[in-house]
This record gives structure tokens, C-alpha cells and sequence, in this order.
């Protein structure tokens, strides 16, 4: 199964955006699952529901970090590279569409609690998320195959 479709799949089970995104690689890292949906909890709803970032491209960043990231501080050049492909994943996200805020992403739906809904049928039936968390790992799949 390719990241995309796993993310998709935890997404469709419950998880927040960010968790779908970022367990779906959690295997890849060598982090168990339970891990990854806590590593990735707080980044669920554009950051705790507060409708910023959105959720799946927070945990395609932070997957991003465990695939590429740096741990040499001090290091510019590695630095200067990491945020050039993070600047570039954010890119190809809005590329797409068009923005990486959640409450724009969400705005169709008019205004947002920030309180986690009931997945419930409407839920599914209503919400894009399913497809932004898609995006955010296929694009993560194709750097790593195109660009990492």
C-alpha cells in the first residue's frame, strides 16, 4: 500500500489530519504507531482546532524532519537545504490548493468549532480533508523519489 492510500485509510478511521499524514510513515522512521498519533496529536484542525496550518501539512512536514531533517545546528548549508525542500512540499500543497491555512481550506463549511467533530457519515460527506491528507503524502512520496 503506498503512503498516500495508508493515510487515507487512517484518516477514514478516525485520525486527525496530521496523525493520518505522519503515521502513515511512521514504519518508514522505525516509530511505532501510538508514537506517531501522539507525535502528531496537537497539529490536528490547523493546530488544536484553532484552524491555522493545516493538519495534514504539518505532519507532512514533520515527516518531512524524519526524513531528511537536520540534527547538525550548527551546520547553515544543511540548514539552507532542509527548509528549500520544505518551502518547496508547501509549494506543490498550494499548488494544489491553493493555501495551507485550514479555516481557508475549510471555508465552504462556513464557521468552524474548534472542538474535534463525531466522524460521522456527514462528517466524511462534507469535509475535503481526506484529499489534502492524500496530497500531503504523495507529495512527500514524489520528493523522495524526484528530489531527496
Amino acid at each position: 500500500m503506498d503512503h498516500a492510500q495508508k493515510a487515507r485509510e487512517l484518516f477514514l478511521s478516525g485520525c486527525s489530519c496530521s496523525q493520518a499524514v505522519f503515521a502513515a510513515f511512521a514504519d518508514d522512521f522505525g516509530i511505532d504507531h501510538d508514537t506517531a498519533l501522539r507525535l502528531a496529536s496537537s497539529f490536528g484542525g490547523g493546530m488544536g482546532g484553532m484552524r491555522e496550518t493545516c493538519g495534514a501539512v504539518s505532519g507532512m512536514l514533520m515527516a518531512a524532519g524524519m526524513k531528511w531533517g537536520y540534527s547538525e545546528v550548527g551546520n547553515l548549508d544543511v540548514k539552507t537545504a532542509h527548509y528549500a525542500r520544505t518551502r518547496k512540499l508547501i509549494d506543490s500543497f498550494k499548488a494544489e490548493h491553493t493555501t495551507i491555512v485550514c479555516r481557508e481550506l475549510l471555508a465552504h463549511l462556513g464557521t468552524l468549532k474548534k472542538d474535534p467533530s463525531a466522524r460521522t457519515a456527514e462528517y466524511y460527506k462534507v469535509r475535503p480533508c481526506v484529499m489534502f491528507v492524500e496530497t500531503a503524502a504523495r507529495l512527500l512520496d514524489e520528493m523522495d523519489a524526484h528530489d531527496a
